[in-house]
């Protein structure tokens, strides 16, 4: 069997090999209508080939920058397209292409990976560990009503700006250049390049699918936060995303959905862990918090360029004693943090923690608590104190998360 990169004239093998390998059928877009696979890039995909010729297998990157704690947005590829024949599976296929991709991710000096899930069993055993999660908040619109507290001397948050209802196809700009500012302040989230804005290849909004978009301006007119929308079955509207790059933003924006006319209910398809919107009822217990899953996985590929990369808001000094089964490494490393920047380098000290690869992953971004992991049999303090030093250096400015699909 042979892993090889593809070119664009492999386009048609790969994503016939790919739709085989989940028992699907290319759809044939009409004219105008975007297709997903219009991102790809094919100088990142594989093809896993046999002797004979025969593709039975695809795997797949985007490059994309992932916002670290602190800000701080580093280069991050992103796995996707993961396929194996049904004849084929079982046999080394999907081993091989995941050696060969991470080969070649290191050889670009990329310092991690990330995915979506499809299968949580699939992934770990690669290296890759939940790092984000998202749930679906259903509020009833007669239990919608906000109520905000005011602190004395400060305005209601909506009195400092409007929004304004607009339709997908009138403000591709606007939701490019404000979900840009978004994703460079929040961890977790990921670039959209702008080849995907303009090809349309993703969910709504980046796809031109027929959405309202409900955009909120500041004081001085710039916009600063969107609600993506639509309502369908049983007089539901659905908010495919909220983004927002102020607080004040994302309260508008949650007032002018949960407000809407001849709905019975607002379902928020991506809601943060930590959004403060079910506090901001009137009445918390109406809305119904379902869904509740992982969703990006991070697998890191280089651990001491990945810790010194991001950033840090406690001092301390903590040896990781990583273990990485599928790339066959086991290394030691001192991580010091001072004012905010990282410095990570192997040691020969008395581990604080022993861990596998991806239980770093689910901690790096700070969205799972090493302690968690301890509790739960994943990690392995070595003396007292040390869970709660890791709880308190990888912790974030706030929660992670992602709204990007791929």
């Amino acid at each position: 069997m042979e892993i090889r990169s593809t070119t664009d004239q492999d386009l048609d093998v790969f994503l016939d090999t790919l739709h085989a390998a989940f028992g699907r059928f290319r759809d044939t877009p009409g004219e105008g209508d975007a297709v997903w696979w219009a991102a790809l890039e094919m100088d990142r995909n594989l093809l896993a080939v046999t002797a004979d010729g025969r593709p039975v297998g695809t795997a797949a990157t985007y490059s994309f920058e992932l916002t670290l704690p602190g800000g701080i947005p580093v280069p991050a590829a992103g796995m996707t397209n993961v396929g194996v024949l049904p004849s084929h599976r079982r046999q080394g296929v999907l081993t091989a292409m995941m050696r060969h991709q991470f080969a070649a991710l290191r050889a670009r000096g990329e310092v991690l990976s990330v995915l979506l899930a499809s299968e949580a069993l699939i992934y770990g055993r690669f290296g890759y560990g939940p790092a984000t999660y998202t749930s679906r908040l259903t509020v009833p619109r007669h239990h919608a009503t906000l109520a905000l507290p005011r602190t004395r001397g400060t305005a209601d948050a909506t009195e400092t700006g409007s929004v304004e209802l607009l339709r997908r196809a009138e403000c591709g700009e606007i939701l490019e250049e404000v979900y840009d500012r978004y994703r460079r302040a929040q961890p977790g989230a990921l670039s959209r390049p702008r080849r995907w804005w303009a090809l349309g290849a993703g969910q709504s909004p980046i796809s031109p699918a027929p959405r309202y978009i409900a955009v909120h301006r500041d004081a001085d007119g710039v916009p600063d936060g969107y609600a993506c929308y639509s309502i369908g079955e049983s007089e539901t509207l659905t908010v495919d995303e909220t983004v927002a790059t102020t607080d004040a933003a994302s309260t508008a924006l949650a007032r002018f959905v949960l407000g809407h006319d001849l709905i019975t209910q607002v379902v928020f398809k991506h809601f943060p862990p930590d959004h403060p919107l079910r506090w901001q009822l009137a009445d918390f217990s109406a809305s119904q918090v379902s869904n509740d899953i992982d969703w990006l996985w991070v697998r890191l590929l280089d651990v001491p360029r990945a810790l010194s990369a991001r950033g840090w808001f406690t001092d301390g000094e903590l040896v990781l004693d990583v273990d990485d089964p599928f790339l066959g490494e086991h290394d030691r490393y001192l991580l010091t943090v001072r004012d905010g920047k990282g410095d990570c380098v192997p040691t020969d000290r008395e581990p604080g923690l022993s861990l596998d690869v991806r239980d770093l992953g689910s901690v790096y971004l700070g969205g799972t608590a090493p302690s968690t992991l301890v509790r739960a049999g994943h990690i392995r303090a070595h003396h007292p104190g040390a869970a709660t030093l890791a709880d308190a250096l990888f912790r974030a400015e706030r929660s992670p998360h992602c709204l990007h699909w791929f």
